[in-house]
């Protein structure tokens, strides 16, 4: 069991609050120590919107729009539409809370204060699985786009297993970057990033103007909802995985500057930069093809829309920004997933050596851990639409649970709570984002639908054999 509970929770180490190390002379900033287990506060505003869009951009623009469009057709620009409505109405809350509780876990340790200890715990478990799924589907597509640009480029890898390799190869590698500081995955988040959307306002701005006939020849316009409006929302039900990033931010909530003024600005204003990107790709790619040969290019789709309006440069342009999209959003969930497991371990929910710090680089090295060597299993499994819509199905949980936290806690109003954000209407924003949330997982597959129960049961069953004595009052 997880030992004695007292009035709150102490940290990994065993220390008290008091005992946790204290800010440094740098504003905003907080050192690692032997004794506590504070990460330091390195990750500014444009780093917070980079682990936001460089997380979601990857999946919605270099995996999805031959999936989607073969599902939903023209009309998957409303399934990413739908999606981007449900992750602001859950991004506003997220945003009130994490301002509240600027902490690493996020979902988990908004729940958890909000709602109490055991649905914090299944949530906490759950999310920590739910982004190595995601971790997992990002880099399968990683391995898709290298295999993909290496045959462009003109060597044969016909016959030779490649994707796989790559996958687990880059895998390793970004879990090693992380080790070696925080501020290193940052900084290559923002380059990958500030790459990645140079090439696609390239693309998406003549490719635009393409499909609105000012280029090249006008075009029919194909039925916009040729399957029916269930369609899209079973579109939407899948695609949602590419709007986890703004979670993301929240879940290193502990890393950011001033999470005050930042926190909101790099969870909403994330989930607006790419939702414009995503129904804009979709307009473009369905208006350059149509959607069954969009479909039959399957998860390189856009590098064929791409080809199709600048060649084989085009292409290859492309390709190396699918590289990018999925490196940037599998290293911001491998650092997502890491805080996961830490904020979890500093409550004594999971063993208390899963919280322990590299103290030369000041880093999470066992969460880290916990976070890559997962992924590498599933990775080697490779089913791309399961990995998908699992980690969309435990997300949409937390989602909806963190929309409800906030209305818990607004009612409460405990002496500690003090956001600097508070949303307008809280009550009607929060039960729309539950509601939708919710309502989403019914549009899944069967199959990632067992799974995301199965996940949740055992992180509750967990819970009482392990932890279930833990009594979390206020915050750390």
């Amino acid at each position: 069991m997880a030992g004695e509970a007292g009035e709150q929770p102490t940290n990994v180490a065993g220390e008290s609050p008091e005992q946790i190390a204290q800010p440094t002379e740098a504003e905003g900033e907080t050192t690692v120590t032997e004794e506590g287990t504070e990460l330091e506060r390195s990750i500014g505003l444009v780093g917070g919107i980079s682990i936001g869009v460089g997380t979601m951009i990857g999946a919605g623009i270099f995996v999805f729009p031959g999936l989607a469009a073969g599902r939903a057709g023209p009309a998957a620009a409303g399934s990413f539409a739908i999606g981007a409505v449900v992750a602001l109405l859950v991004a506003l809350p997220a945003s009130e809370l994490a301002t509240a509780m600027p902490k690493s876990g996020g979902g988990y340790y908004f729940i958890s204060r909000g709602l109490g200890a055991l649905p914090g715990a299944v949530v906490g478990i759950s999310i920590w699985l739910g982004l190595v799924f995601a971790t997992a589907f990002y880099l399968v597509g990683f391995g898709n786009y290298a295999a993909a640009l290496l045959a462009e480029a003109g060597v044969d890898v016909s016959g030779v297993p490649v994707v796989i390799p790559l996958a687990l190869l880059f895998g390793v590698a970004l879990t090693a970057l992380n080790l070696f500081g925080t501020e290193n995955a940052a900084k290559l988040q923002n380059y990958v990033v500030g790459l990645l959307l140079t090439i696609l306002v390239l693309f998406l701005g003549y490719g635009g103007l393409d499909s609105l006939g000012v280029f090249g020849a006008s075009r029919a316009p194909e039925q916009f909802m040729p399957f029916g409006p269930v369609s899209m929302l079973t579109t939407a039900a899948l695609v949602f995985t590419s709007y986890l990033g703004f979670a993301q931010v929240a879940t290193v909530a502990g890393d950011i500057k001033d999470p005050g003024r930042n926190l909101p600005l790099a969870m909403i204003g994330s989930v607006l930069i790419v939702a414009v990107l995503y129904v804009a790709t979709i307009f473009v790619a369905t208006s350059a093809f149509g959607s069954g040969p969009l479909s039959g290019f399957g998860e390189t789709a856009i590098v064929e829309v791409a080809r199709a309006f600048f060649g084989n440069l085009g292409a290859l342009a492309i390709l190396l920004a699918g590289l990018l999209a999925t490196v940037s959003s599998a290293n911001a969930s491998i650092l997502s997933t890491s805080r996961a497991v830490f904020g979890v371990s500093r409550d004594a929910i999971l063993p208390k050596f899963a919280g322990r710090m590299n103290l030369k680089y000041g880093t999470p090295h066992v969460a880290l851990a916990m976070a890559g060597g997962p992924v590498l299993v599933l990775v080697a499994y490779g089913e791309v639409e399961v990995l998908a819509e699992v980690a969309s199905f435990l997300h949409l949980v937390m989602y909806g649970l963190i929309c409800v936290a906030l209305i818990s806690m607004r009612r409460d109003e405990p002496d500690w709570y003090d956001p600097e954000f508070r949303v307008p209407a809280h009550r009607l924003v929060a039960g729309i984002g539950a509601v939708t949330s919710f309502g989403l997982i019914a549009f899944m597959q069967p199959a990632s639908q067992i799974i995301g129960v199965a996940i949740m049961l055992g992180s509750a069953g967990w819970y009482n054999y392990y932890a279930s004595d833990v009594q979390l009052k206020g915050v750390l």
